[in-house]
């Protein structure tokens, strides 16, 4: 259990830093791609539309279980803070509310990365239409 009380913060926060960076570089690298794509030099909408929504996956599978890591952190950190009551012996009832509101903060750490992940998700997509629109416009001409 004093593995767990040592490493827990370390290992859910680490694994949210690791899951915000690997978000942000996909959503940079797919803002700089849109910049710069030439649709002209596509043969078929196909072919486009996988290029323009490559590496989108990882941002919606950061943004959408980034929550459940936070969530992970705390159960285990309410688990944590009732198994020191317990060893304890007494009723502590200020030892409880500030393990639990200490074991909190990793879901709102996963929050707070799901929140911009999804958003930025959401405008990626919508620039893949907005290109992919641009795209039949231009065949139709």
């Amino acid at each position: 259990m004093e593995l767990l009380k040592t490493y827990l913060d370390l290992t859910v926060f680490s694994l949210l830093g690791l899951m915000a960076f690997i978000a942000l570089w996909f959503t940079l690298e797919r803002i700089l791609f849109y910049r710069k794509v030439q649709i002209e030099h596509y043969a078929h909408l196909e072919l486009l539309q996988v290029d323009l929504t490559k590496n989108l996956t990882p941002i919606s599978i950061i943004g959408s279980n980034a929550p459940y890591i936070g969530l992970l952190g705390t159960v285990l950190g309410i688990l944590i803070t009732f198994y020191e009551l317990g060893q304890l012996e007494t009723i502590d009832t200020g030892a409880i509310m500030t393990g639990l509101a200490l074991a909190l903060k990793a879901t709102a750490a996963g929050i707070a990365l799901a929140i911009p992940s999804i958003m930025a998700y959401n405008g990626l997509m919508r620039k893949v239409d907005v290109i992919s629109a641009q795209y039949r416009a231009q065949q139709d001409q």
